[in-house]
C-alpha cells in the first residue's frame, strides 16, 4: 500500500479520535453556573430550610455559588458555620441574599414585601400554598417578570407529587408519635401507652383517610402495637393502604355508624382526610366528639384545609393542643416543621438534582423542556401567569407554557 494512501487514512484516524473530545467540549460549554440565593424563612414557625450544608458543598462543587442568609438553617440545627466550611457565602440581611442571587429557593412563599426585594427574570422555588393565595400575589412576581415553580406540585418519574409525598410520609409517622406524648401522664392524658404489651389490650387508633398520610401512620401504629382503623370514601385507596403495608388492617369506607362507633370507643383518632381543592371534608359532628371518652386525643392533619372535626380550631407549635369536650386536639398545620431536620433531608434530596439539572442542561428553559416534572411546577414563567386554575380563580390572563417555550428557544 502506498504511503499516500496510510497517509489518509492517518488523518481520517486523527479526525475521528478528536469527534468524542469535540463532543466532550460542546455539552460542557452549554453548562451554567448558578447563583442561588436561601433567605431566612420569616413564615411563623417555619423551621425548614431548602437546602443542607452537604448539598451546598455538591452545588459549589459543580461551579455554582450559594449565598444564605444568617441563621437561616439555624432552627433545623444547621449553623452558619456548617454552610460556609462547605464554601457558601453568609450574609447578613435578606435583602443582600434577594438582589444578588439569580435563584432563590425557600420554603414558604415570598412575601410582598420580599417579592419587592426580588429583582426582575429572577428564578423563584417555593411552596404556593393555594389556600391563602391572593391575587396581589400573583401580580407582584409577574410585574418583576419573574419564572416561578412551586415544589408541591413537582413530580417524579412515577408521577407522584414527591415533596407532597415526602412530607406526608413525615407527618404520618410523626402523628403517631405526638398521639403517644399525649396519651401519657406528662400532658395530662389517660396515661396509656400507645401501643400495650402482654396481657394488657393495645390502644385503639381511627385513622381517616387512606392516603400517604393515612398509610404511614397506620405503619408506624402497627410498628408499635396499636390496633388500628382506617376509614376512607375510596375501596380503592383502601386496597392500596391494604396492599403497601402488607398485612391485614381493620378497613371500612365512611359509613355513619360504623364510623360513630369507632370514634366513641377509641383512644386517637387522626383527621388525613385531603381535598383536590378546596375544604377537607368534615365528616365527625361534634356530637360525636362529645361522646369520645375522656381524654382521648385528636390529631387533625387536615386543618390547613379546614379539617375532618367539627371540633377543630387551628393551634400552633408554641400552643398546640385544646381541650373540648374533656378530649385532647392537636391541631397543628406545619408538622413537619416539627421535625424540621428530617424534614429538610427530605426536601434537600429533591431540590439538589433539580438545581444540578439546570447548571448541567444550560438553564432552568432547558430543563422545563425536557423534564415534564419540572415542567409541572412552573406556574410563572418570565412575567406570564401558566397556571390555568389561578388565572380562572383570579381572572388573570393565563398563558400555554410549552407555547412560550419555544417562542423564547
Amino acid at each position: 500500500m502506498s504511503s499516500g494512501i496510510l497517509s489518509g487514512f492517518s488523518d481520517v484516524a486523527k479526525q475521528a479520535m478528536m469527534q468524542p473530545q469535540e463532543s466532550m467540549l460542546e455539552v460542557k460549554n452549554k453548562k451554567n453556573k448558578l447563583y442561588i440565593g436561601i433567605p431566612r424563612e420569616t413564615s411563623f414557625q417555619e423551621n425548614r430550610i431548602a437546602l443542607t450544608p452537604l448539598s451546598v458543598a455538591l452545588l459549589i462543587n459543580n461551579g455554582h455559588e450559594v449565598v444564605l442568609e444568617t441563621n437561616a438553617g439555624k432552627a433545623a440545627n444547621f449553623y452558619d458555620n456548617h454552610y460556609s466550611e462547605q464554601g457558601a457565602r453568609i450574609v447578613y440581611d435578606s435583602k443582600s441574599v434577594y438582589e444578588q442571587a439569580d435563584i432563590i429557593i425557600k420554603i414558604a412563599p415570598p412575601t410582598l414585601e420580599e417579592i419587592a426585594l426580588m429583582k426582575p427574570h429572577q428564578t423563584l422555588i417555593s411552596a404556593l400554598q393555594h389556600s391563602t393565595l391572593k391575587p396581589e400575589y400573583i401580580n407582584a412576581l409577574i410585574q418583576k417578570k419573574v419564572t416561578a415553580l412551586c415544589f408541591e406540585d413537582i413530580l417524579d418519574e412515577g408521577g407522584s407529587l414527591s415533596v407532597v409525598r415526602a412530607m406526608s410520609e413525615i407527618v404520618g409517622a410523626t402523628s403517631i408519635l405526638i398521639a403517644g406524648e399525649y396519651l401519657s401522664n406528662v400532658f395530662d392524658g389517660k396515661g396509656l401507652m400507645l401501643g400495650g404489651i402482654t396481657g394488657v389490650p393495645p390502644t385503639e387508633i381511627v385513622i381517616l383517610g387512606a392516603g400517604t398520610v393515612g398509610e404511614y401512620a397506620a405503619r408506624t401504629a402497627i410498628s408499635l402495637g396499636a390496633q388500628v382503623k382506617v376509614f376512607d370514601p375510596s375501596i380503592y385507596k383502601l386496597r392500596r393502604l391494604q396492599n403497601n403495608i402488607g398485612s391485614r388492617v381493620f378497613t371500612s369506607v365512611v359509613q355513619p355508624i360504623v364510623l360513630e362507633k369507632a370514634i366513641t370507643t377509641c383512644d386517637v383518632a387522626i383527621g388525613a382526610m385531603r381535598a383536590e381543592s378546596g375544604r377537607s371534608p368534615c365528616i365527625v359532628s361534634e356530637a360525636t366528639v362529645s361522646r369520645m371518652k375522656p381524654n382521648s386525643v385528636i390529631i387533625d392533619v387536615s386543618i390547613d384545609q379546614g379539617g375532618c372535626f367539627e371540633t377543630s380550631e387551628i393551634t400552633n407549635h408554641t400552643h398546640p393542643v385544646f381541650r373540648k369536650h374533656d378530649v385532647i386536639h392537636y391541631c397543628v398545620p406545619n408538622i413537619a416543621s416539627r421535625v424540621a431536620r428530617t424534614a429538610t433531608y427530605a426536601l434537600t434530596n429533591i431540590f439538589t438534582p433539580i438545581l444540578l439539572d439546570i447548571g448541567e442542561h444550560g438553564g432552568l428553559k432547558n430543563v422545563i423542556w425536557q423534564k415534564s416534572g419540572v415542567r409541572n411546577s412552573v406556574y410563572i414563567y418570565q412575567g406570564h401567569l401558566t397556571n390555568k386554575h389561578i388565572g380562572d380563580r383570579f381572572k388573570i390572563p393565563c398563558k400555554d407554557l410549552d407555547l412560550l417555550i419555544v417562542s423564547h428557544r
